[in-house]
C-alpha cells in the first residue's frame, strides 16, 4: 500500500495490496480496504466501512459506519439449474466531497463502473444498484432504493423511502417526494409524488 502523509489507520482495519491512500485521510477501526482501492486526500472512513476491490474515492469523501461500496450487483440469469450469478467486472467511483450514510450499499457495475458525482450526499440505509450513473449535487434521503442502470442527473433531490425501478432516467433538478414509487422517466426540473409517481399537482388533486 502507498499511504500519503498524515494518514491515520485505526487498529483492526485491513489494508490489502496495491492500495493508494491520499494524504490526511483517516480510516476508522474495523474497516476493510480491498486491493487496488484508490482514496483521494482527506477522506474519512468511519468504523466498519468496507471498500471492495478497485473502488475509487475522490477528495474529502466521507463514509459512515457500515457503508459498503463495490459489492456485487443483484444480477442473475435464468437456467435449468435456477438463477446463475452474473459476475460484475466494473467497480464504483465516488467524486469529490461525496458523503455516504451508515449502512448504505452501492453496487459495482456489471462491465463499466457505477458512478456518483461530486458533492452528492446519500443518507443512511440506502441501496444503490449496479451501473448507476448519478450526477453532481444530488441529495438522497434515507431508505431510498435505486435499482440497477438508473441515470440520475445533477441537483436531483430524492425524499425518504423512494423506490426507483431499473433503467430509468431522472432529469436534472427533479424532485421526488418521500415514499414515491417511480416506474417511468422523470423530466428535469419537475416534482413528482405518489406510488406510482405522477406530477405533484396531479398527485395533490388526486388526478391519477
Amino acid at each position: 500500500a502507498r499511504l500519503g502523509n498524515d494518514v491515520h489507520v485505526a487498529e483492526k482495519s485491513v489494508i490489502q495490496a496495491n492500495v493508494v491512500i491520499g494524504k490526511g485521510s483517516r480510516i476508522g477501526a474495523g474497516c476493510v480496504v480491498s486491493e487496488n482501492v484508490i482514496m483521494g486526500e482527506n477522506c474519512l472512513l468511519h468504523p466498519n466501512v468496507t471498500l471492495y476491490a478497485n473502488v475509487q474515492l475522490g477528495l474529502r469523501v466521507i463514509l459512515h459506519s457500515g457503508a459498503v461500496v463495490g459489492c456485487d450487483g443483484f444480477g442473475y440469469a435464468p437456467s435449468s439449474r435456477g438463477a446463475v450469478k452474473i459476475h460484475h467486472l466494473g467497480s464504483v467511483r465516488l467524486g469529490d466531497d461525496v458523503e455516504i450514510g451508515a449502512n448504505t450499499c452501492i453496487d459495482r457495475g456489471t462491465l463499466a463502473d457505477s458512478v456518483i458525482g461530486d458533492r452528492t450526499k446519500i443518507d443512511n440505509l440506502c441501496q444503490v444498484g449496479h451501473n448507476i450513473k448519478m450526477g453532481t449535487d444530488c441529495l438522497i434521503a434515507g431508505r431510498g432504493a435505486i435499482a440497477g442502470s438508473v441515470t440520475i442527473g445533477n441537483r436531483v433531490t430524492i425524499g425518504g423511502s423512494v423506490g426507483i425501478a431499473d433503467h430509468l432516467t431522472i432529469g436534472d433538478g427533479a424532485t421526488l417526494a418521500a415514499g414515491s414509487g417511480v416506474s417511468k422517466d422523470i423530466p428535469g426540473g419537475e416534482t413528482w409524488a405518489g406510488a406510482p409517481a405522477v406530477p405533484f399537482r396531479k398527485w395533490v388533486r388526486g388526478l391519477y
